[in-house]
Formats: structure tokens, sequence, C-alpha cells
């Protein structure tokens, strides 16, 4: 049986902890070949991201023309991408190319706070890029861009689901990692809540202390990675959940500032053993 096909189209990590490649390496933990369409290289590291050097549109789209019409593509997913021009050739490249399933995770910040969408680039990515994905993985902050209002407790996360799926999601995912909601989530225990297909239910997690790096990254490119096995949408979201929860609980400590998850952290199951000298 040959390898799943995986096509990550986000921005450059130049410190690995997100971006593409945090994707490349949870596709390999999954058994899937991975791609990539660069958007944009960021010069970073755990404490925050210096310098932004986008790519063209041009460019992009040429990106994931090639790979596609060559390698085909069993799921996709975005990431970072910056601007609305970038947005526009990328949901060109998806409607002419078919492009499905696809992953939406609409990166506007990251973890250290630096801006990564241009603000002309929400409505874009609202308006032009959700319709088209099947699955979308806000975390709250972004929710309460795209949905227009604050989030302050579990009704209004749930409106805010709904909101954002009225723009065309098959399904929202809306994380709540980054942050405490009253009548929800507690400051032990992380609930992620899923809206779609007429269905609604959350994902439960536990709750570990810190600042983290590339969670969400991991999370959509587990997601992609599953849909493109073959699994559908519910089991891809519950099976990723579990997969981020154990890259959190297994982290190790790198750099000074936001601490990477742990992709590898499967690896002892398949590592072969040290051979004693």
């Amino acid at each position: 049986m040959s390898a799943s096909r995986c096509l990550t189209i986000a921005g450059s990590d130049s410190g690995g902890g997100a971006g593409i490649q945090a994707d490349l390496k949870t596709f390999q933990v999954f058994g899937c070949f991975g791609m990539s369409a660069i958007t944009a290289l960021t010069a970073q590291n755990t404490k925050g991201v210096a310098e932004v050097f986008a790519a063209t549109p041009d460019f992009v789209a040429k990106q994931i023309e090639v790979v596609v019409t060559d390698i085909g593509v069993d799921a996709a997913k975005t990431g970072m991408l910056f601007s609305a021009e970038i947005i526009r050739a990328v949901v060109r490249e998806v409607r002419r190319l078919s492009i499905r399933p696809l992953v939406v995770d609409p990166v506007m910040v990251a973890s250290s706070g630096d801006r990564l969408l241009r603000q002309d680039a929400v409505t874009a990515l609202r308006d032009e890029l959700l319709p088209l994905a099947t699955v979308v993985t806000p975390n709250v902050a972004e929710a309460e861009v795209l949905a227009g209002f604050a989030i302050d407790d579990a009704r209004s996360l749930e409106r805010a689901a709904r909101a954002i799926a009225s723009f065309g999601a098959e399904w929202v995912v809306l994380k709540g990692g980054d942050r405490v909601v009253p009548g929800l989530s507690t400051e032990d225990e992380s609930v992620d809540w899923v809206y779609g297909q007429g269905e609604a239910f959350s994902l439960r997690g536990r709750r570990l202390p810190g600042v983290w790096h590339g969670t969400g990254c991991t999370f959509s490119a587990a997601i992609c990675a599953l849909l493109a096995r073959g699994n559908d949408v519910a089991t891809s979201l519950r099976e990723a959940k579990l997969f981020v929860q154990g890259a959190l609980e297994h982290a190790e400590r790198i750099g000074t500032g936001a601490q990477p998850v742990n992709q590898w952290w499967t690896r002892d199951e398949f590592a072969p053993p040290v051979r004693s000298r």
C-alpha cells in the first residue's frame, strides 16, 4: 500500500517548533508522505519572530501546482498565509486542482504574540478560504476575530462556532487550549468544542502549565494526516486530540522561550533497539 500524501501550505519556522517543520514531522509520524508550499520565511525561535519574508502569491501557487499535478494529494492543510493576495492564490489553486479534504488552521498570531496574518487578510480568509474548508481549527482568540464578538463563556463559544460554520466550513473545532472558558473548561482541563454536520461535541484533555509552541500546527497536521489515511472527520479529530495531548506530555525542554511540543513522542513504539558496543 502506498503512503498517503499530505500537503501543507504554510510558513517556515526557522526554530523548527511550528509551521511547515511541525507539519512535516507530524505527517511523518502518521506514515504520510509530506509535501510543502511555503508562504513565508520567518526568522524565529522559541522567544519570538524577528522577521518575516513573504513569498510572492504566484510562487506559492506554483509550488502547489507542481506537487499536486505530479505527486497528487490525499489531504491538505493551510497554516500561516500572511496576506490577502496569498490567500486568494491558494483559493484559486485549491479550486482549480480540486484539493480535498482541506484543513484550515487560521494562524493569526504566534505564541509569542507576533502577528502572522495581516489585518486586510482576515476578510479574505473568512469569505474566500473558509467556504472550501473541510475542517477549520481556530483558537479562542482567532474565533473572536472570525465571529466578530467576544467569547467569555460556554454559550458565546458555541455561538461563535456556529457563526464560523455559517461562512461555509463543514466542521469547526474551536480550540480551548489558549484560554479557560467559564462553564466549559477549567485550569486543569482544556476543552475543544466541535460543531458540524448537525453534530456538536467536545474534545477534552489535561491542561498543562506553561507557554507552548506549535500545538495548533501539530493538531491541524494530525487531522490532515488522519483524513488522508481515510478516517472520517469525527475519528480524525478525536485521534488528533489524543496525539497532541501526548506531544504535550512528552515535550522536552528546547530553547528558552515557548516550549515546542514533541511530535515524536510515539517513537519508542517503533525505534530500533540500541546495540551495545
